[in-house]
């Protein structure tokens, strides 16, 4: 006699994350986050029981405050003593306290660019990396504006600030980015044109919600490094 078994599969609640309004009412971001997702849960068995959107920056010890989604992300994850699962840990913060205090929820934490494996110490390493990232973009936008001045540009105080907005939320779209180009290339991907026929192919829209065409890929490129 024989017998089918049905095996459940591992439940995970999904957060995604998008840091200004302009980003979340286009979309930039929250695509290429939830694919990453979508595609890391296929591949581990995981079923995504329940999908949480924010759109609110990540900055400050308080942040969660002002941030429901993952408020309510962390309480539907405990309910069901499942995992949160994020495509990058800057998702969830760059700040490194912020992300300690989330641990203390003790909701485990999956990040899909790092595996399904790495365990809550390797995460404060990733925080403190990804804190380090955040000055580091800070230092590249007042570099990019001292820059802009000496050219004779000028620049009023809304000026500045637009500036510095437009350049964190350019960096911010090619780290959101930077874990699709790698699988992407791993695929045997690699030529400019070659990747942006595929994310037309997969409507990924660019920063500016357009399509893709070889130099804007190029452009992603170099602003990643």
């Amino acid at each position: 006699m024989c017998t089918d078994r049905v095996v459940a599969m591992e439940q995970v609640v999904s957060y995604a994350r998008v840091s200004t309004s302009r980003q979340g009412k286009s979309g930039l971001g929250l695509e290429a986050q939830r694919f990453a997702m979508k595609q890391f849960a296929a591949s581990y068995g995981l079923a995504v029981s329940a999908e949480f959107v924010e759109v609110e920056t990540g900055k400050g010890h308080d942040a969660l405050e002002r941030r429901p989604q993952l408020a309510a992300a962390l309480a539907k994850a405990k309910s069901l003593a499942c995992p949160v699962l994020v495509s990058k840990l800057c998702r969830l913060g760059r700040d490194v306290h912020f992300i300690s205090g989330l641990m203390v929820n003790r909701v485990p934490f999956i990040v899909s660019e790092l595996g399904r494996d790495v365990d809550p110490f390797m995460l404060h390493i990733y925080a403190a990396m990804s804190e380090k990232e955040r000055e580091n973009i800070g230092q590249r936008t007042r570099a990019a504006l001292q820059a802009a001045k000496a050219r004779g540009v000028k620049l009023g105080k809304t000026g500045v600030v637009r500036a510095a907005q437009n350049r964190a939320e350019a960096d911010e779209f090619a780290e959101a980015m930077r874990g699709t180009l790698a699988k992407l290339r791993k695929a045997g991907v690699t030529t400019v044109r070659a990747i942006a026929e595929e994310l037309n192919r997969r409507a990924i829209p660019t920063a500016r919600g357009s399509q893709w065409h070889p130099t804007s890929v190029q452009r992603l490129v170099e602003r990643l490094g």
